[in-house]
């Protein structure tokens, strides 16, 4: 299944963003460093970058497309955080920014004899352009929504990778499985702690 593929009972914010917004996401966590289930990410070599980025658009790319999708990502990064200190006045005026940088140009576009689809970006103004034209009309799709607070980044400790939150009741707060599983774990550990209990 490709990132934003509808799955029955999920959040969908268009055509455009159901599909878009999920690749935002992984653009970020790929390309931005920070923290990961508990340990820190560098900035990745650009020769990292570039496989983990064409593993995930299915594109070729050069260096100098890895480098500005990188710049990217990090100027997307500031969207989730804005949404995850409840402002969504800053995040909307992160958005407007790169949709005014961007200029995203919808058109009706198909491939490999699929549906048509809508696309919001100038095929011909180069990889950078393209996916921040994508990537910023998919954001404010969702800013747009009452949905606003399903963009969001890990709660759990010694991590801030983003995510979306495309579930039916919108309770999610971690950017995956695992972190959601060590922060109970860690929890239950405190509890068995303060009750003097012991702590395998």
């Amino acid at each position: 299944m490709l990132p934003g593929d509808y799955v029955p009972g999920q959040v969908v914010f268009g055509s455009h963003a159901d599909r878009v917004v999920t690749v935002t996401v992984a653009l970020v966590n790929e390309l931005t460093p920070g923290k990961v289930r508990g340990r820190s990410v560098p900035q990745l070599a650009q020769a990292e970058r570039m496989a983990r980025v064409r593993a995930l658009l299915g594109l070729p790319l050069t260096g100098h497309e890895t480098d500005e999708l990188t710049r990217l990502a990090g100027r997307l990064r500031q969207v989730f955080a804005a949404v995850d200190g409840e402002d969504l006045d800053l995040a909307a005026r992160e958005v407007n920014g790169l949709l005014e940088e961007y200029r995203p140009q919808p058109y009706l576009a198909r491939h490999d004899g699929r549906t048509w689809q809508l696309h919001f970006h100038a095929p011909a103004r180069g990889t950078e352009a393209a996916w921040g034209a994508g990537c910023a009309t998919a954001l404010a799709a969702v800013l747009a929504s009452e949905s606003w607070r399903r963009l969001g980044i890990c709660s759990a400790p010694a991590c801030d990778r983003v995510f979306v939150d495309l579930s039916r009741n919108g309770s999610r707060r971690f950017c995956s499985a695992a972190c959601q599983n060590r922060t109970k774990a860690a929890a239950l550990r405190a509890r068995r702690r303060a009750g003097g209990q012991p702590v395998p």
